[in-house]
């Protein structure tokens, strides 16, 4: 539905509310609507926070007629929790899997209670806000959740000192009639619940730009006019400021002992006209939120009503404000929102697209949600990481396989059909969970079965990096020298031509039937370079299959010899070259590009200058590093534009997924990315492009440097088919901090294989099966393990000598 449409059934709301007529049946098409904008853009699922609720102090000195939560001072053994105390529950609640830490306190009490002043004065604090700051900064250093801090009305300069630490904020409206703060009314006596100062601070919160949490409180006495009339605010003030991430929308409980005890409960249906009315009215991007602890066993009623959201739900603190309603089981929980055919998922206290965008967030914070986030934003799922983890994490055996979804079911059963999948299609695959993600991979298996059959390839190669000296600045490199090799304690290095000619003659002696030749954009090479390399190669072997120079590589050496890309491809090709590596691919996505490597060639010229390879009978892989800055729907966009090449093309031998390893990554270290994709994002990699490419490209490759030995393993059940090369002297992934080696003997990848119950073959670069004693031969005790060569200013001839 458009803003239009929203505003015309806020307006025809009013209308009736105003005293303008009935509008029959409004209720019951506003819920259904506001189901229908729900389930439109967040799908299937419902999230919630796992969160730590800290009572930072219970002192206030507003007197709100219906709180519990604000104690006098004779009710406290202390003003403040301490940070000790605070740490230690923090703590337990990482272990339970808790990503936020929710501080809640009273407003400004030492602005009435001397008891509160002095504590803050004895503890080395100007105010409250003061010591919530330095809570927050010891949470986010010590423990690495994210603080969302509810702090009441502030000025701009506490804001400012807040943000610094804090992942996001909140401040409930409540609501925004002034009359509820008269004599008799549930505010009076509370100067901070005037509407215009909740109005300042979420305006000044705004143009701070702090992620915000707000929402009206339903039965306190307001009008339903009223209530529409604060949504309708609200939603402007989003517009100007866009900071809005969610609305709660919760109803009134009487509690015994405060004046309001014999006020009547806000009703279901009261609350369910509220959040369907929120829903229509706020923008589609902004989550509704209401409460499960408030309406035991209506939660399947909340959701028909349009939430897409359950708030912070904690396995480890009480909810403090409404103490006698404890949070529902996670189990329970998810129980209920799979009653109305949804899924459950945790996410963070920052929403996804305020994450996604640099500025919203002090960057030490940033940093750390990133640390806490997969690829959509949300919370990661397990602890695995790329080139590192020994293991792949425990399979969940409660999760089960079966049909999936309705949406991967018809998704899977066109694959399976093999046909071509649209954009949302793919991106439903990509973004499987639970159940689904067993379902996604059980049909890759199936389907690699049918195209490929059990057998499973490797080949005997060897990586030579000829040089890490390069003049691009790559922001996820940590092989090149002047990005992660300085911190790796690597000197920058430029083989010679007797390296590189006994390099290729060993690996050719031992059994190797491919070499792969990569490095960085040293800016002393030339195109005349490319050509001396390949012709050093030949001569060392000449019936070795050369795989060399990436996109990046040919069009620097067109541009320096002020070739046409063909001509120089040509040239290559009668030099000696066989094939081209996929890599410098990245993400074939622009926003992504734009922030990995925005001097690298584009997109465009990637796919422009593989275009041209396989028109002149050079083949290709085509690869994509994925976990960064990337998300889904960039992965959508860089395998459908490999899919429509393909097709013209047929020149893509294999598909490579390699998972972006960040350890000594310079954009990793700098806490402006990922710490790579989860193992089930992965996973799902590998099962759908077997799933969506593997009908025009049937190989999809494993990279055990990055997945480790057992991993790579683990994706032959997720329609993988090949486990690469040998590599003989894998660098590139070692320098970014990988820990899986650099070689894998053929007698121990074939006994994996075997191992796996599938059969193994060797290969080479084209897919032809070899006929070879070398794979029962070849040990890493064979090879001569060599230095580099330092890196200098050399003249180009260089690799027309020493042969």
């Amino acid at each position: 539905m458009g803003a239009h449409q929203n505003e015309r059934y806020a307006a025809r709301a009013v209308f009736a509310l105003a005293g303008g007529g009935d509008v029959v049946g409004m209720d019951d098409v506003i819920e259904a609507r506001a189901r229908s904008i729900r389930d439109q853009h967040y799908g299937a699922h419902i999230t919630y926070s796992p969160k730590i609720f800290i009572p930072v102090t219970q002192l206030c000195r507003d007197v709100c007629h219906y709180c519990t939560f604000a104690k006098r001072p004779s009710q406290l053994s202390s003003p403040y929790l301490s940070v000790d105390e605070i740490l230690d529950t923090v703590r337990q609640g990482a272990g339970a899997g808790c990503r936020e830490v929710l501080l809640t306190l009273g407003e400004k009490p030492e602005l009435r209670y001397r008891v509160a002043r002095e504590w803050l004065a004895a503890e080395g604090y100007t105010s409250t806000v003061d010591y919530v700051a330095e809570i927050a900064r010891r949470v986010l250093c010590e423990t690495g959740l994210l603080p969302h801090i509810n702090a009441g009305t502030l000025t701009r300069s506490e804001l400012r000192q807040l943000r610094s630490v804090s992942a996001s904020m909140g401040l409930m409206l409540e609501s925004g009639a002034a009359r509820l703060c008269e004599r008799g009314g549930p505010h009076f006596g509370s100067p901070d619940k005037k509407p215009f100062r909740r109005w300042l601070t979420l305006a000044r919160a705004g143009a701070l730009r702090v992620p915000m949490t707000t929402g009206l409180l339903v039965g306190i006495g307001e009008t339903r006019e009223e209530r529409l009339r604060d949504l309708q605010a609200i939603k402007r003030l989003h517009a100007r400021y866009g900071h809005i991430q969610e609305v709660i929308i919760q109803n009134f409980c009487a509690k015994a002992g405060t004046r309001m005890a014999d006020a009547d409960d806000a009703s279901l249906s009261e609350l369910i006209w509220t959040i369907a009315q929120a829903r229509t009215i706020l923008p589609k991007e902004m989550s509704i939120q209401a409460p499960p602890n408030l309406s035991p066993g209506q939660l399947g009623q909340l959701i028909d009503a349009g939430i897409n959201d359950w708030g912070g739900v904690s396995p480890v603190t009480p909810d403090y404000v409404n103490p006698e309603a404890p949070w529902p089981s996670l189990s329970a929980l998810r129980a209920a929102t799979a009653d109305r055919s949804k899924n459950l998922m945790a996410r963070l206290t920052v929403y996804p697209q305020y994450l996604e965008e640099s500025g919203w967030m002090a960057k030490s914070v940033r940093r750390q949600a990133l640390e806490l986030a997969d690829a959509e934003g949300f919370v990661r799922d397990d602890a695995w990481r790329a080139g590192l983890s020994e293991l792949p994490p425990a399979r969940n055996a409660t999760l089960g396989s079966g049909r999936g979804g309705v949406a991967i079911r018809e998704s899977l059963d066109a694959c399976l059909r093999e046909e071509p999948l649209e954009d949302s299609a793919m991106l439903a695959l990509f973004t499987a969970r639970g159940a689904d993600v067993e379902t996604v991979c059980e049909a890759a298996d199936e389907l690699r079965r049918r195209q490929i059959g059990d057998t499973v390839t490797y080949v005997i190669n060897r990586n030579i990096n000829y040089t890490n000296v390069c003049q691009y600045s790559c922001r996820f490199c940590a092989f090149s020298k002047g990005g992660g090799e300085v911190a790796a304690g690597r000197a920058a290095y430029d083989i010679d031509a007797g390296e590189l000619h006994r390099r290729v003659k060993e690996a050719a002696a031992l059994g190797a039937t491919e070499v792969c030749l990569q490095g960085g954009i040293h800016p002393d090479y030339t195109g005349q370079t490319y050509l001396d390399i390949l012709r050093t190669v030949k001569e060392a072997a000449s019936a070795i299959h050369v795989h060399a120079f990436s996109p990046l590589e040919i069009d620097q050496g067109a541009s320096t010899l002020n070739l046409p890309l063909e001509q120089y491809l040509s040239m290559l090709k009668d030099a000696g070259l066989d094939s081209l590596p996929g890599t410098a691919a990245e993400v074939l996505d622009e926003r992504v590009r734009d922030i990995l490597c925005a001097d690298k060639v584009s997109a465009e010229r990637w796919l422009e200058i593989m275009e041209c390879a396989h028109g002149l009978g050079l083949s290709s892989t085509a690869t994509i590093m994925f976990g960064h800055v990337d998300s889904p729907s960039s992965w959508v966009n860089h395998w459908q534009r490999v899919i429509r090449l393909q097709e013209r093309t047929q020149g893509f031998t294999e598909v490579v997924p390699l998972p972006f390893v960040s350890e000594g990554a310079p954009i990793y270290r700098r806490g402006e990315s990922r710490p790579g994709p989860t193992w089930r994002e992965t996973r799902l990699m590998h099962a759908v492009l077997r799933l969506t490419v593997g009908r025009v490209i049937p190989n999809v490759q494993a990279s055990w440097v990055k997945l480790g030995r057992r991993g790579a393993l683990e994706m032959l059940a997720a329609g993988v088919n090949d486990l690469g090369g040998v590599l003989m002297n894998e660098s590139i992934t070692r320098a970014a901090g990988a820990a899986h080696g650099q070689m894998w003997i053929p007698k121990d990848i074939e006994q994996a294989i075997v191992d796996a119950g599938r059969s193994p073959v060797q290969r080479n670069t084209r897919y032809e099966p070899v006929a070879s004693q070398a794979a029962g031969q070849l040990c890493s005790d064979a090879i001569k393990w060599v230095s580099h060569t330092p890196a200098g200013r050399y003249a180009n001839p260089k690799y027309r000598s020493a042969i």
